[in-house]
């Protein structure tokens, strides 16, 4: 049988039984906060990182992998008889974790030139279930007899159709990183701007402010409705559980059915939205790159 490995990054917020079975491997992303330091899904689960968020002032920063951990992941599938690699990477223009992944793989090569393990690396061009659903259907598309390089085109036609729009109801962890001035965010929460802003191709952008929590999820369902390609399936990423079933409801009402999945936002989400965020993923056009 052929031995394969699909590898990704606790970025994809990829819940753990969904991982199980599926010759998934993950590498966990570092981060401090209050001077601490952790490993997500080691020292916290998402669900424990928001809570954590919200008991404190500090903004969380966050390490990328680093070459000598994916150089180490890849001699160790080398040991275990691998004869192919697949990474699907965290934004590649948002963290150097992809680049590293690649030296990672050059110098791999460089030291085992008998080795004929192949490595292939895939960018995701976003974050969070974004890619974290495509990582399950990868393992799936190999299990099935799916060449690597069928499952890397279906990658890379996936993540130039997927987006993602979220909100923040609270601009505390968005001030405090300097995304927008002191001043704009603090007048923001005083009036109850809240804004709905895109996630595509690893860029954000605002495309509305709404005043009023009311009125987040009726901007944030219109533009799923508007933008979505129609019977495609969606999913819905929270960092608080009370926000599901409002969002959940809406949403079906307004498209016609209900969303794949509920999922917890992880710590690359949350810590540049902060603890009380929602996020809908959903296909839309393909766009030229």
């Amino acid at each position: 049988m052929r031995k394969y490995i699909v590898l990704t990054d606790s970025a994809c917020d990829l819940p753990p039984e969904m991982a199980q079975g599926h010759r998934i491997d993950i590498l966990c992303f570092k981060l401090a906060l209050d001077g601490v330091g952790y490993t997500e899904r080691v020292d916290f689960t998402p669900e424990e990182f928001s809570e954590m968020l919200r008991g404190t002032d500090g903004i969380p920063t966050t390490a990328q992998i680093t070459p000598f951990e994916f150089l180490e992941k890849f001699e160790q599938y080398d040991r275990e008889g691998m004869e192919e690699v697949l990474y699907i990477s965290i934004n590649a223009t948002g963290s150097s974790t992809n680049s590293n992944a690649h030296n990672a793989a050059q110098q791999f090569r460089e030291e085992h030139p008998d080795s004929r393990m192949r490595i292939e690396i895939v960018d995701s061009h976003s974050y969070s279930v974004t890619y974290g659903i495509e990582v399950v259907k990868a393992a799936q598309m190999l299990e099935a007899g799916d060449s690597l390089d069928e499952v890397a085109a279906y990658l890379n036609d996936r993540f130039a159709r997927l987006e993602l729009v979220l909100t923040a109801y609270t601009l505390k962890v968005i001030r405090r990183s300097g995304r927008v001035s002191a001043a704009a965010a603090i007048a923001g929460d005083l009036l109850g701007i809240r804004p709905i802003f895109t996630l595509i191709d690893g860029v954000s952008q605002v495309v509305k402010k709404v005043r009023g929590d009311k009125q987040v999820v009726s901007a944030v369902v219109s533009h799923c409705k508007n933008h979505m390609m129609p019977g495609t399936p969606y999913y819905i990423g929270v960092t608080n559980h009370k926000y599901e079933s409002e969002y959940a409801a809406a949403l079906e009402k307004s498209i016609g059915y209900p969303p794949e999945k509920i999922f917890h936002l992880g710590s690359a989400v949350c810590s540049n939205t902060g603890p009380e965020a929602v996020g809908v993923l959903f296909e839309g056009e393909k766009r030229a790159r």
